[in-house]
């Protein structure tokens, strides 16, 4: 529960910035191409419902999210190292630290026996 609490706060974080970063776009901030910008800011929306996601099914226990959540908390950790050595201490922690606390739990054997189902028993497509 702790690491889906975590994912979906990076989730909240990044929809945070996806708004901030439109409202910087409308405002006329300056850009260096706006279809660049506009793709940016696609990503950053596409992110953070990947991690909403992530977040939900890891929360219900399926396998494939430790994965994800994995992959997202070493993407926290790529950008937040820089960031706080690159000066903006207390932003670097802010992603440094809840990337670590999950990456600890993800490997918990609570956490691991939890999200071990596979999918439902009705057919995929």
């Amino acid at each position: 529960m702790i690491i889906s609490v975590v994912v979906v706060l990076e989730a909240l974080a990044l929809l945070g910035a996806a708004a901030w970063y439109a409202f910087e776009l409308l405002s006329g901030a300056p850009v260096l191409t706006f279809w660049g910008a506009i793709f940016t800011l696609g990503l950053l929306l596409a992110f953070s419902v990947w991690l909403f996601a992530v977040g939900h099914f890891l929360f219900r226990g399926y396998r494939w999210t430790r994965a994800a959540a994995l992959v997202a908390q070493l993407f926290a950790l790529t950008i937040g190292f820089p960031t706080m050595t690159g000066g903006l201490v207390w932003q670097g922690l802010a992603m440094l630290v809840p990337a670590l606390v999950a990456i600890v739990f993800l490997f918990q054997k609570d956490v691991v026996a939890y999200a071990s189902r596979t999918g439902g028993t009705s057919a995929a497509l």
